[in-house]
């Protein structure tokens, strides 16, 4: 609960730049395919890194120290986006530049936060504690968007409305400083071994991850490959006249409505049916491109509404799963690892969507829906490769 408060407030700076994140590169001179490889970029290292700082935080045994470094790169990056309409032809790398370094400080923290979440939610459930949390987050996100565009209406300064997300910013690192200072968790994951096989006590730089996190991963990243970047949908908004540059922000508050009830409902039910619930994922993926490049604005906020139901499935309940597929000794090098797969795929799927979006829409139909075909197949093959692992410990375990 305490992460989730300090979440919702840090959500509302960063959900409120990748609402306008679209618009704000346009009007810098971005064109789509440019604006699909930023803003792909940016969860790509988002994901991507964490690969490195999911290690570092194992190793180290820093997970608050990183978190709120993490947060703090968040909270200075935003608000510093409101200097780009003012720097002419250095407008756009700047504002390239910021995006990124932002996402770059979600990677920093996240494998520490959800490495640290991930133990503290064990005595409640994995998929409920994911969900709570994430609740709280969306709160943030939703209230994000809705900050900025009501800034921007209300003065006509998209500028304006960056600069006021410092507000948030610095509530989030006060509050963060706050959680730490008084909690009574003050452990680490990798000193929590009660779940993993005695093996797992190695050190977590030479523990070997599992082969079903691996199947898991790579599933997960053939649906990231077509849950492409809300900057290219706001872009196509705008691009086709289908709403105001101000309206856009509300749309993705609606998302993130839609995004916060999906983790929810979809964590909740984790619990009792397992990863079974995790197979409409692909199937909601496979909607989302031939909605949210429709050419009303009905089919858009349809596949609006399934993009933030599928994106928050992913980011929530997927992380209970491979919690529960790997030792905690490892669980934040599993972390960044799984966010590297991701990550590629980000990268990838940002290119794929802003370059056939305009020209080659049933092209890209079609190629995410053989993704999430894919996507399926590789789930399956996780649950089927876990219930083989289950079985083959009970027998040793009654053998022995």
């Amino acid at each position: 609960m305490a992460f989730g408060i300090v979440s919702l407030a840090a959500d509302m700076v960063y959900e409120g730049m990748r609402a306008m994140a679209g618009p704000l590169l346009g009007s810098l001179g971005a064109s789509a395919l440019t604006v699909g490889i930023v803003t792909g970029a940016g969860e790509a290292i988002a994901l991507g890194l964490r690969l490195v700082t999911g290690r570092m935080a194992d190793r180290s045994g820093n997970y608050w120290g990183l978190t709120f470094f993490g947060y703090a790169m968040t909270a200075i990056c935003v608000p510093l986006l409101a200097i780009t309409p003012f720097l002419g032809v250095a407008g756009l790398s700047v504002a390239t530049t910021l995006i990124l370094l932002e996402r770059t400080g979600k990677a920093v923290r996240s494998p520490s936060k959800s490495a640290l979440l991930a133990q503290v939610a064990k005595p409640v459930g994995r998929g409920r504690g994911f969900a709570v949390h994430k609740a709280l987050d969306q709160i943030g996100a939703f209230a994000g968007p809705l900050l900025i565009a009501a800034v921007a209406a209300a003065t006509g300064r998209v500028w304006l409305a960056f600069a006021v997300l410092a507000i948030p910013g610095a509530i989030s690192l006060a509050l963060l400083a706050q959680v730490r200072r008084r909690t009574t968790f003050t452990g680490t994951p990798a000193a929590d071994t009660s779940a993993a096989p005695a093996s797992s006590a190695a050190p977590a730089s030479s523990a070997r991850l599992p082969l079903t996190f691996y199947l898991f991963a790579s599933s997960c990243a053939a649906g990231t490959l077509g849950l492409m970047t809300f900057g290219v949908i706001s872009f196509h908004i705008v691009d086709a006249g289908l709403a105001h540059v101000a309206v856009v922000p509300v749309i993705y508050a609606m998302a993130m409505a839609v995004e916060a009830v999906a983790a929810l409902v979809n964590g909740f039910a984790y619990d009792r049916w397992h990863a079974k619930v995790l197979y409409v994922l692909p199937v909601l993926i496979a909607f989302v491109p031939a909605l949210s490049f429709a050419g009303s604005l009905g089919l858009v906020l349809t596949g609006v509404a399934v993009w933030g139901l599928a994106a928050g499935i992913q980011d929530s309940t997927v992380k209970a799963l491979v919690a529960d597929l790997v030792p905690s000794t490892t669980l934040a090098t599993a972390y960044g690892v799984f966010a590297a797969f991701q990550g590629g795929a980000a990268l990838l799927g940002g290119a794929l969507s802003g370059g056939l979006y305009r020209n080659h829409l049933g092209l890209l139909v079609v190629l995410v829906a053989g993704l999430q075909v894919i996507s399926l197949g590789l789930l399956l093959a996780t649950q089927s490769a876990r219930a083989g692992r289950r079985a083959s410990d009970v027998t040793v375990n009654r053998t022995g």
